[in-house]
């Protein structure tokens, strides 16, 4: 009989286009709209501060009155010196803080307007539902100082007036002066704001009197709501014309201080109707576009303050000046102070100039973008592109990036694991290191796993890692743990293969002794995974015993060719390494914060806690302790097909747990050119 060899077999069921959840076009949208700010009142921005408890306290200058908004400071930043701080005046005083208020969680009211297309009752039920999971995801994340009474929004002198008076030494400098008779309404990205929603507007025919003529007055205002979001559902031109975006929105107004108080989204209409419709993907590009037009946004970068009690200006906010820059290699980035904190830490380094890189690829004229680089914080729910739901997180950094823009106090307890990265140092992700094969980075067009081990993967690059190449998740039928992917795959009838809701992909050369006439190369296979501590776990193969899986190491298994490679600090080591969102049930925000069931399990099996992510200080081995998983992704992304025989595998024996079991150490990996990084 003629040999199969089993890699062409999968690579042609890897000829359907990988599933892509949605992209986002936001700086596209939001710089199509012209955004309404608020006359200066008395009570601004620069008169709260956030203290380190997330309150924000009144501040008071010594001579009794409070001061207006400082003008947003574009102070030249220099890649050599990346402190953007402004001038520092003197410390407050203690007496100067006059009260306390207490952020709340924020209050985001959703509006239909009268105009929007009708819809049928199942789509209106999705996306009501995609709402409400993302408005109550964002509110648990984000507390603001609220709104007093009832919220009502400015119209835009611009288009009700026709002419404004201009002379300032005029007592009715810049107020309307002559009505625009051809004005009608207020409008959100074509999205119509009712005037119930809106301040009146008033005419002053003579540049010198107070004489005033009300056109209309203003309206009752939005009870108990700190931000209002116009929705509508419909099939516009950008929805048809990439089929990837699921929705599109923009901020269109700012309050006082800064802070945008009501936008618009699109959600496109087509996605709800097709088979793959994720609900989970849908609630996640909510939260997405909600972040942008909260503040995430390049059209706002320049206006975010510090407002912490540091500041200590007299007054409350300053300025953080020009928050972004472009390092030595062209890559811009985004410097402000939790941000660079955050990504510190993600990284663990001390590197001066280290800020959180944009994404190049959607820039604008001015080099900016409101998204993450793909390369750094793939997985982070601010890329431009999310992926399937169970691998998209709220990560720290990103949470970093609403803080600083002062307008937020921000809930970081339940900021999510960003696996990615984690450790690597300063030039990971940079396009002259990715291409050396890692745990996270690949090369060739192999098939491996997923980094966090969920889905089964091939090496592939796309337009936002500019060749770089990571596993991706195959098209279909790449999820482990959906138990309705088991008998998906001709290789299941060899492989044993179990798919389950425990179950992780592993990289394995194991196929049955009896199939003698097939060759195999490394490959992701599933397989089911119980942890029995920290960093430690056993697997399961179709009808065998559970089998202890060494971390960083390999194992062999009695009636079987091959082996299969045991990652290191993957499983069953954070307690929120994996977030998934079984389609199987209802979703609910509190499932974005969860762990698996199988991570869960870690907490009564380890004999000590497993830290959190963020603290990786907590292993002083840790950004070591993956050289052994880096040999065993090398052995993968160089398409090994004799595994066993190579020089990198060189294999001692011993026995462990069982007779079936041979327990493998792997040898250290070939040396590399390490790059000068601080």
């Amino acid at each position: 009989m003629k040999a199969v060899h089993v890699p062409v077999l999968l690579l042609l069921l890897l000829l359907r286009p990988v599933y892509i959840l949605g992209k986002c076009i936001f700086d596209e949208v939001q710089s199509s709209v012209s955004v309404v700010s608020s006359p200066i009142a008395q009570t601004s921005s620069s008169d709260w501060a956030f203290n380190a408890n997330g309150a924000k306290s009144q501040v008071i200058a010594a001579e009794g009155h409070r001061r207006t908004p400082l003008q947003t400071t574009r102070t030249p930043l220099h890649a050599k010196s990346l402190h953007p701080h402004p001038h520092r005046p003197k410390r407050m005083d203690k007496e100067m803080i006059k009260d306390i208020v207490e952020p709340q969680p924020m209050r985001i009211k959703t509006w239909i307007p009268r105009e929007s297309p009708i819809i049928s009752q199942w789509e209106r039920e999705r996306v009501e539902a995609a709402l409400s999971g993302a408005i109550s995801t964002v509110s648990n994340l984000l507390s603001v100082i609220r709104v007093p009474d009832r919220l009502l929004l400015n119209r835009d002198i611009n288009k009700y007036c026709r002419f404004i008076w201009r002379n300032r030494s005029s007592a009715n400098y810049n107020r309307c002066g002559r009505a625009n008779e051809k004005y009608r309404s207020e409008h959100c990205l074509g999205l119509t704001i009712p005037d119930d929603h809106l301040r009146g507007y008033d005419v002053y025919p003579h540049p010198d009197q107070a004489a005033l003529r009300t056109l209309k007055p203003a309206g009752p205002g939005v009870p108990d709501t700190d931000f209002i979001l116009y929705v509508s559902t419909q099939s516009t031109e950008k929805c048809r014309a990439d089929s990837s975006v699921l929705a599109y929105s923009a901020h269109c107004e700012t309050d006082t201080e800064g802070r945008p108080v009501a936008g618009a989204m699109v959600i496109c209409r087509e996605p709800l109707s097709v088979k793959e419709f994720s609900h989970e993907g849908m609630v996640q590009t909510v939260i997405h576009e909600l972040f942008h037009i909260l503040g995430f946004s390049r059209e706002l970068f320049s206006t975010w303050r510090d407002c912490s009690l540091s500041c200590q200006m007299g007054v409350g906010c300053c300025s953080h000046g020009h928050v972004t820059n472009t390092d030595e290699t062209g890559q811009m980035r985004l410097y402000s102070p939790s941000v660079r904190k955050a990504l510190h830490t993600h990284l663990n380094s001390t590197h001066a100039e280290l800020g959180a890189p944009l994404e190049n690829q959607d820039a604008g004229s001015g080099g900016l973008s409101s998204h993450w680089e793909a390369r750094v914080l793939q997985g982070s729910i601010m890329t431009a592109v999310l992926g399937e739901p169970s691998l998209v997180r709220i990560d720290l950094v990103t949470l970093s990036a609403l803080r600083d823009t002062g307008w937020y106090s921000v809930n970081f307890s339940q900021a999510q694991s960003l696996l990615w990265g984690e450790g690597e140092g300063v030039l990971f992700g940079s396009l002259s290191t990715c291409n050396q094969p890692s745990s996270f980075f690949c090369t060739g067009s192999g098939l491996g796993c997923h980094y966090l081990h969920l889905h089964k993967g091939e090496c592939q690059s796309d337009k936002y890692l500019e060749g770089c190449r990571i596993y991706k998740p195959l098209a279909n039928g790449s999820e482990c743990w959906k138990e309705e992917n088991e008998g998906g795959g001709s290789e299941d009838e060899w492989s044993e293969e179990i798919y389950h809701t425990d179950s992780r992909c592993f990289l394995s050369t194991l196929i049955r002794q009896d199939q003698s006439s097939i060759s195999v190369s490394v490959a992701g296979r599933c397989y089911r995974h119980r942890c029995t501590g920290r960093n430690r776990y056993q697997i399961q193969l179709k009808g065998s015993d559970w089998l202890h899986c060494p971390a960083g190491g390999s194992i062999e298994v009695t009636g079987y060719r091959g082996a299969v490679y045991c990652p290191d600090k993957r499983l069953c080591y954070y307690h929120e390494a994996i977030s998934l969102i079984s389609p199987h049930h209802p979703f609910n925000s509190a499932q974005l914060f969860t762990a698996s069931p199988a991570i869960q399990r870690d907490h009564s099996l380890s004999k000590q806690p497993m830290p959190p992510l963020s603290s990786p200080n907590s292993d002083p081995g840790l950004h070591l302790s993956m050289s052994r998983y880096r040999t065993l992704m090398t052995v993968t992304v160089l398409g090994v097909t004799a595994v066993l025989s190579t020089p990198i595998l060189i294999i001692v024996y011993r026995k462990c747990c069982s007779d079936t079991v041979r327990v493998h150490a792997l040898r250290d990996p070939p040396a590399v050119v390490h790059l000068q990084a601080a």
